[in-house]
């Protein structure tokens, strides 16, 4: 190959190799219009499609996202809010008791709260919740089979002197296990509710949650003492609350005695009174002059003490929530219910 050829190959391969770095620019530059262009319309398409979706986020999270926020939001506005004790000037309560708490439900205020976040055992005061559960989800109306479990109770509790085999109406039953506390009511309420006592108290538990009672546990319809069965004050108004959306539980809770119509397994009927253990619905204690009492429901074991969540309506027309947990007995009981309500008053005037 000659000189001249070699030179001549050589610049065509310095052209081949320039034309290459052309094209390899050129694809670059190319590429990086259309990666700048593909950018851009997603980001316009994503930042429309949220300014779209933004207000079904909205909606979405105010029904169904649980969080702090929107439980305070939503859970909160007609409940009565604390989350500490409150006082009120020259009252500290009854020494001894475990808890203690008066709640202003028309105005959605707290008036006095002591120790209302400390678990306790609840005793009959489970029975709020057995209520709130067979009101929402019973139809009163239904005729209950009492069965031998529901009677299966141990010697010294407080029944209403169901049978075996006897048929009663749900209301009926209802009304045994407000006024009288009936654990035998509770067991033939659970099981005619939920088939089982155990998926009555699953029913029981998941709807505490539902209405904030989350410092709740129970692990039967009636109260009677386990150590893993316990509850709050706070949690205790929060049921007792609901529970008065409903007309039935003020008309059960009202009454001064009630007298059930129970048909037993031989087909005879027979008639069972009972009169509440509430000893300001039954006269056997009297309330402070200046409020009236609506009705409520006690508790009674030996490491829950005496216990009551009460009902009652100011001179002024406020109606109360106040609730004793763990008195050492009955008068004691009834004195520091009295004594929170007179102590309440200035602060409801």
């Amino acid at each position: 190959m000659t000189k001249k050829q070699q030179l001549k190959r050589r610049a065509a391969k310095r052209r081949a190799a320039r034309k290459r770095r052309i094209i390899r620019q050129m694809i670059i530059v190319t590429m990086s219009i259309l990666m700048v262009i593909i950018l851009s319309l997603l980001v316009f398409s994503f930042t429309k499609l949220r300014r779209k979706a933004s207000y079904a986020v909205s909606d979405y999270e105010k029904k169904n996202y649980i969080s702090s926020v929107v439980d305070k939001e939503y859970m909160s506005k007609d409940l009565c809010v604390t989350d500490e004790d409150v006082s009120i000037s020259g009252f500290s309560g009854l020494d001894g008791v475990h808890g203690e708490a008066l709640f202003d439900v028309t105005d959605k205020k707290v008036i006095y709260a002591d120790n209302i976040f400390e678990k306790l055992y609840p005793a009959s005061t489970t029975k709020i919740l057995t209520t709130y559960v067979t009101l929402k989800y019973g139809n009163l109306d239904d005729i209950v089979t009492v069965s031998s479990h529901a009677v299966d109770m141990p010697f010294d509790a407080q029944v209403c002197d169901l049978r075996e085999g006897d048929k009663i109406t749900l209301y009926d039953l209802l009304s045994g296990l407000m006024l009288y506390s009936g654990n035998d009511a509770a067991i033939a309420i659970a099981e005619h509710i939920s088939g089982s006592t155990e998926e009555f108290v699953e029913l029981m538990n998941e709807e505490a949650k539902k209405l904030g009672a989350t410092g709740t546990h129970f692990v039967n319809p009636h109260g009677l003492h386990d150590d893993n069965h316990y509850t709050t004050v706070y949690d205790l108004y929060l049921i007792f609350n609901e529970c008065l959306k409903y007309n039935d539980f003020k008309e059960i809770y009202s009454h001064k005695s009630y007298t059930g119509k129970v048909t037993g397994i031989d087909g005879e009927e027979r008639n069972i009174t009972w009169v509440p253990t509430n000893q300001f619905s039954s006269g056997e204690s009297v309330i402070d002059s200046d409020f009236e009492n609506n009705g409520g429901k006690t508790g009674t074991t030996m490491k829950a003490g005496a216990c009551l969540v009460l009902s009652s309506t100011y001179k002024n027309g406020k109606e109360c929530i106040s609730i004793v947990m763990g008195a050492k007995d009955k008068p004691e009981l009834y004195d520091a219910m009295n004594q929170l309500l007179e102590a309440s008053e200035n602060e409801l005037n």
